[in-house]
């Protein structure tokens, strides 16, 4: 028999009084070109770890074949997944139960009309069955606030491109 899967043990308290970003967890993912020479539309995702090893293709709906995952949804999938992880941790800090809660994240992939250059747009959908929106929008807006995806979207996150020697 396998134990149950138990969540994390993490806190929505202001409970770092750091003065700079403090990491719990890293990840390092790598995307090589594939035969095409162009990690989007043939190439291959892998984690430092292995876990995830997949290959990426461009959707139909920008030329490619859509044989594979994209990277808008990988976005999405951790977008979704990290809010529901933020929405589940305030419900049982307020004694409900998050088992009935999902999250759809669509992810839109467009031009920007200042510049032309590329955007994504997210719209986040949350259903969470037996639950009055009067009690849900305020954890809603809890989680928002406790999403690191969320807070990116809002916010920015401090990126750094290096060129490897």
């Amino acid at each position: 028999m396998t134990d149950p899967i138990q969540p994390p043990n993490l806190s929505t308290e202001k409970d770092f009084a750091g003065t700079s970003f403090s990491p719990i967890y890293t990840t390092t993912v790598t995307v090589s070109g594939g035969t095409a020479g162009h990690g989007r539309a043939s190439g291959r995702a892998r984690s430092d770890d292995g876990v995830l090893d997949l290959s990426l293709r461009m959707p139909a709906e920008l030329g490619g074949d859509g044989q594979g995952t994209n990277p808008e949804q990988l976005f999405a999938a951790g977008f979704a997944a990290c809010f529901h992880g933020a929405l589940s941790l305030v419900a049982r800090q307020t004694s409900l139960d998050p088992s009935a809660i999902s999250v759809e994240a669509t992810v839109a992939f467009g031009r920007d009309p200042e510049d032309g250059g590329y955007l994504l747009r997210v719209d986040l959908v949350v259903s969470w069955p037996g639950t009055d929106r009067e009690i849900a929008a305020p954890l809603l807006e809890k989680a928002d606030s406790l999403c690191p995806y969320a807070r990116m979207a809002w916010r920015g996150t401090p990126t750094t491109i290096t060129l490897a020697s």
